[in-house]
């Protein structure tokens, strides 16, 4: 839940600290105040696109920041960029735009990527503006509504459709591929075997040319490295004579250890120890010495083989990889490549069976996942024209329609689900459509042909109440849905709204009084002109209940000032009371008889519409 939000320098906005209720939270004020800029900031801080032009003249950036009541899923994302939050349990986050166009964002402290802010407000946040009403009469948003509504019931069989598709689609891609370029992976094969068969007949060996350049080296200075380690030997052991002039380091060392043995004092006994560890140690460098000189060997031929297999290894080091480690790695890809390279009829189809046993599983997964759409859309359909009965639309019906993707000759992804041909796309084989019968007789008509702007504003908000109970977002937002709407309907969009803040916390923009009158907080965004001159600025003001009349009978065609306006205001402000009581004594008595809400998903999110459409009766 947002439980306040601060702007500063965006648009027409200075410094605006915005209170808002958990419950119905409405937003009025007069064209042009800048209602529109406490929506751009809700945007902003859920990652939204950032524009320098929303910047306050003057200004050198806009900040919003909005405090969190912390719920699990929002300290979730917290945990995942080591955010934390504050003492009282809220989260901090800011989104800062300059007015050169550079953003930055801020969650619990700690600057993160924009993304973090788009993934916390994916948890917190859903906005639905007239934006949405256009976006809702695509094909696709229509699918996606029905999917969300309808839970784990479509995710899950839909999971497994992708699953098996990718699979299906890998494999039908190999098939094709095999077949359309038989001679070109002919060609591609012998090209590996013959490779293969180059670089078998040399048969090189793990690391062999590092070994071979370090033995190529020792044949062919071998008298250079038989001096050197002669000489190391003789100053470690001394002259085979044993000459007592010219002794090596191990006499010196043994002499050295006779002194300090014989000299009875502890401190020299211990040097005594320690010289026995380095005469042991260069005893044993001495035996390796004496081992090295004799197998040093200056054969001219064993240094020609040598070097011959060294010509061998860099044949296929410069053909295949840059060390002969590599080749053998080209070796192992070759051979994996080379089984894919299978052009022969029993491979095509064995290919070809199993592609056509996917098929067979993917339209399995295909049916349950349209026997799930299809169960979910008639609650939807339901759940939906219940509401819109007590939103002045008492004659019309929702219709959500699941209507199969047939494929035409050539469709790519066609795939046989039962005895029609239809794409096979990532979402499943089903189309959604949304259909208005907008009176008793009408035929139904998809939304963009049969709703008008105030209708299409009805529907959206009866389908967002019948979501309600599917959807875990605790904050929505709505701008000015209620546009082309008026009079009676008006009122049971007020109405509605209240209803969906018992589960959510609800924040309105608004033109309507209808609406505003269910406000547990009404806030109002007014003009104000600056002392001494200057372009004029809006601030955002709380307010309190008679200050709530007086911007009702404005909004009532401008009425503020005329006791009729203000008893209208007020009859107005009494009628959404009555009306709130009395949902919420019904509301009270079904629980009483055991129809309270259920947990959140998609078999509650119809249950629920059902029992209000019964309260409603």
């Amino acid at each position: 839940m947002l439980a306040e939000m601060r702007i500063q320098g965006l648009g027409v906005i200075d410094d605006a600290t915005l209170d808002l209720d958990p419950g119905l939270t409405v937003l009025t004020g007069e064209t042009g105040a800048g209602k529109t800029m406490v929506v751009t900031g809700l945007s902003l801080l859920g990652g939204g696109r950032a524009e320098s032009s929303r910047v306050a003249d003057g200004a050198r950036r806009a900040v919003v920041e909005g405090r969190f009541s912390a719920d699990p899923a929002a300290l979730k994302v917290a945990d995942e960029v080591g955010a934390d939050a504050d003492e009282d349990g809220t989260l901090i986050a800011v989104r800062t735009v300059s007015a050169d166009g550079r953003s930055r964002a801020h969650l619990g402290g700690r600057s993160v990527p924009v993304g973090v802010l788009s993934r916390l407000a994916e948890v917190t946040l859903a906005v639905h503006g007239q934006n949405d009403q256009l976006r809702l009469l695509r094909p696709a948003e229509q699918r996606a509504l029905l999917d969300r509504f309808a839970g784990d019931v479509v995710a899950e069989p839909l999971e497994r459709y992708r699953a098996v598709r990718a699979e299906w689609q890998r494999v039908a891609a190999e098939l094709v591929e095999r077949r359309d370029g038989a001679r070109r992976l002919a060609q591609e094969a012998d090209l590996l075997r013959h490779g293969l068969t180059e670089i078998r007949a040399v048969d090189p060996q793990p690391g062999e040319d590092v070994e071979l350049t370090e033995l190529a080296h020792r044949l062919s200075a071998a008298d250079e490295l038989r001096e050197v380690a002669a000489g190391a030997q003789l100053a470690l052991i001394g002259p085979e004579d044993g000459d007592p002039d010219a002794p090596g380091a191990l006499a010196l060392i043994g002499d050295a250890r006779h002194r300090l043995a014989g000299a009875g004092d502890p401190a020299l006994t211990m040097l005594d120890t320690r010289l026995q560890e380095v005469l042991a140690l260069l005893g044993d460098v001495g035996t390796e010495l004496t081992g090295y000189l004799d197998r040093l060997d200056a054969d001219p031929e064993r240094l020609a083989s040598v070097l011959s297999r060294q010509a061998e290894l860099k044949a296929l080091t410069r053909k295949y990889a840059a060390d002969i480690d590599g080749v053998i790695a080209w070796v192992e890809a070759a051979e994996e490549r080379l089984a894919g390279l299978d052009t022969s009829d029993e491979a095509l189809a064995a290919l070809a069976a199993r592609r056509d046993a996917l098929g067979v599983e993917l339209a399995e997964h295909a049916a349950a996942v349209t026997a799930a759409r299809t169960e979910a859309a008639a609650r939807l359909a339901a759940d939906t024209t219940a509401e819109l009965g007590g939103l002045a639309m008492a004659d019309a019906r929702l219709l959500v329609a699941v209507v199969p993707r047939e494929a035409g000759p050539g469709a790519a992804d066609a795939l046989l689900v039962g005895s029609a041909t239809l794409v096979a796309g990532t979402d499943g084989v089903d189309e959604v459509e949304l259909r208005l019968v907008a009176h008793t007789g009408a035929s139904p008509l998809p939304l963009h042909r049969g709703a008008s702007g105030g209708e299409l504003s009805r529907v959206m908000l009866a389908l967002e109440v019948a979501l309600a109970g599917a959807d875990p977002v605790p904050t929505m937002v709505f701008d000015e849905v209620d546009a082309g709407v008026g009079g009676r309907a008006a009122v049971e969009i007020g109405r509605r709204l209240a209803r969906l803040a018992a589960r959510h916390q609800v924040i309105v923009v608004t033109h309507l009084p209808q609406v505003a009158a269910y406000a547990d907080r009404h806030l109002v965004v007014d003009k104000s002109a600056r002392d001494g001159g200057g372009p004029t600025r809006s601030r955002v003001r709380t307010l309190a209940e008679s200050d709530r009349i007086v911007e009702l009978a404005r909004m009532l065609a401008g009425l503020d000032d005329t006791d009729t306006g203000r008893a209208h205001a007020e009859e107005l402000l009494g009628a959404a009371r009555a009306h709130r009581e009395a949902d919420r004594a019904a509301a009270g008595r079904a629980a009483v008889n055991g129809a309270g809400p259920k947990s959140a998903g998609a078999g509650s999110a119809g249950a629920k519409s059902r029992r209000r459409a019964a309260t409603r009766a």
